[in-house]
């Protein structure tokens, strides 16, 4: 059975990888022990004809603006650095990428081979990771573009609406972006169909299906923990100034799931409720609770 390695393992995706991965044999890194930026526990961490997923990544969108060769060391260099090792190792390597490529200014999803145009310091250095993984291994390297993700343990979007909901009436939710709430667990079960498949190289787009504001997802979680989801008010994004700018529009095609035999991603909405049960709830319970 291929050995899978997971960089970035602590964090909110490689949690879900864990447990979606855990039949497999699966080596966990965390950042404290395999840093992109230092190749040599790159070296360490990987063996040979195994499988790296890379779910580690400088996040700090707002701060990326002022932390330009931070970010550029770990999204940029740091990918470089791990293609490089997996080459000489002769690994295949799954790397999570961003919908930040885009600029957000499209009105249709974004399909695999769309022109990129990022719109921030974090968009750019996630591209330039890109094009580093697929010129160093143009033929063992699959980029899986995901966005809005949300899942237990970590800070997402559903932990804040909810841990706000407890001590606030009513909550300001902008109306004017639109993207793909998308679970944690599908993405990591996105990854396993790849792993399992025949697939070597390519873009795919890991998010869940359909569309939806922040607002409309705030709703749904208000509907789901039984509140009134009037208590969500419509707002514009002219109402929180970011230093790095938002996409209007995170919408992504999927195309290449069908194309390649793989199953295409399900509805948010039906994610959502899957989720729900499985682990938002308890942020609800927790909460009311303390």
């Amino acid at each position: 059975m291929t050995t899978i390695h997971i960089v970035g393992a602590g964090g909110m995706l490689g949690q879900a990888l864990l447990r979606e991965l855990a039949d497999f044999p699966v080596s966990a890194g965390t950042r404290e022990e395999v840093d992109l930026t230092h190749p040599e526990t790159l070296e360490a961490f990987i063996t040979p004809s195994s499988v790296v997923i890379n779910a580690a990544a400088y996040t700090q969108v707002d701060a990326a603006e002022e932390e330009r060769d931070a970010a550029f060391a770990t999204n940029a260099t740091g990918v470089a650095n791990l293609a490089t090792v997996a080459k000489a190792k002769n690994a295949r390597v799954i790397h999570v990428s961003t919908d930040y490529v885009f600029d957000g200014a499209a009105s249709a999803p974004y399909a695999e081979d769309a022109p990129t145009n990022p719109a921030t310091v974090y968009g750019a250095s996630k591209l330039a990771g890109e094009e580093f993984l697929r010129e160093t291994l143009p033929n063992g390297s699959v980029i899986v573009r995901t966005a809005w993700l949300y899942g237990v343990p970590g800070s997402s979007f559903p932990a804040t609406i909810l841990n706000a909901a407890q001590t606030r009436d009513t909550l300001q939710v902008v109306t004017d972006q639109i993207g793909q709430p998308t679970w944690t667990r599908d993405v990591a079960r996105m990854i396993r169909s790849l792993i399992e498949s025949s697939v070597t190289s390519g873009v795919f787009h890991a998010t869940n299906a359909g569309q939806a504001s922040w607002w409309d997802f705030a709703r749904r979680l208000f509907e789901l923990a039984g509140w009134d989801p009037d208590r969500v008010l419509p707002t514009t994004s002219e109402t929180f100034v970011r230093p790095a700018p938002r996409p209007a529009w995170s919408v992504l095609g999927h195309d290449n799931w069908q194309k390649n035999g793989l199953p295409a991603p399900r509805h948010w909405r039906e994610a959502l409720e899957e989720a729900w049960d499985a682990e938002l709830t308890t942020l609800v319970s927790e909460k009311l609770h303390e």
